[in-house]
């Protein structure tokens, strides 16, 4: 067996065994009644009745849409303005201030700004997902154009590359690993987002469906909620992965 498919095998029973001891540890902590703790079994009935009825799906899938939309702007619009920071010093300096700026504050905190402005349709969910995405990744953008080794750049222009082969044959691929990590954690701020942006007069999503079960104190169902926004963004964050090492197969892995 090749060394590459022993290490994935050895991970996914890593994996299987973290899944175990946590489902023991949820089990042991619900049987001894902590804070009246659903287990296991509860929250999978739970699950069962919201499935068949069809509510669970309607939610879910509100969810994903409001989180890839905005996930999905957040980044097309993050990559060319990071590239664009970091490969001229001149717009760095002009923009490089209000990306850190709204990096300071919370994109919870804009909700009220964002109703008042934009209505309560979708538009505010979409919009403050979009603005916990695209500052994750802009980041990571600008980081990975200016940590590009100027010696490769030194290099392609001594062997008479122009500005635009060495951007597209040398930055971009050297940068391509910070993208994808900046996406990957522009992802999970979208999803932390989700919850507190279905509060704006939502009527269907995970996040909306928890809100309710709190109100009559239905832990099963917050439960499922929590389990289908950690089940969804893990599958999510497994395909940017899979991405990742597809894109940068040429680095050294450990």
């Amino acid at each position: 067996m090749a060394p590459r498919t022993r290490l994935r095998l050895r991970g996914v029973l890593l994996n299987l065994v973290a899944l175990v001891l946590g489902l023991g540890l949820w089990s042991l902590l619900a049987a001894a009644n902590v804070e009246s703790l659903p287990g296991p079994p509860e929250v999978g009935r739970r699950f069962g009745e919201l499935a068949s009825d069809g509510t669970l799906a309607e939610d879910a899938l509100a969810s994903l849409r409001r989180v890839f939309v905005g996930f999905a702007l957040g980044t097309v619009a993050a990559v060319p303005v990071g590239f664009l920071m970091g490969w001229y010093a001149v717009a760095r300096g002009l923009l490089e201030p209000w990306v850190q700026f709204f990096r300071t504050i919370p994109p919870l905190a804009l909700i009220p700004l964002a109703v008042v402005l934009m209505g309560i349709d979708e538009t505010p969910k979409i919009f403050v997902i979009f603005l916990a995405a695209f500052l994750s990744s802009v980041v990571a953008t600008l980081q990975g154009v200016v940590d590009v080794d100027r010696t490769l750049i030194n290099a392609a222009r001594v062997l008479g590359a122009r500005d635009h082969t060495i951007f597209l044959r040398v930055v971009i691929p050297a940068s391509t690993p910070f993208i994808l990590v900046g996406m990957r954690i522009g992802l999970g701020s979208a999803w932390a987002t989700l919850v507190a942006a279905e509060l704006i007069a939502a009527q269907e999503g995970l996040g909306f469906r928890m809100q309710q079960a709190q109100l009559y104190y239905d832990l099963p169902t917050i439960f499922v909620g929590l389990i289908c926004i950690g089940v969804l963004g893990l599958l999510m964050d497994r395909l940017l992965l899979f991405a990742e090492r597809r894109l940068t197969g040429w680095q050294e892995r450990r």
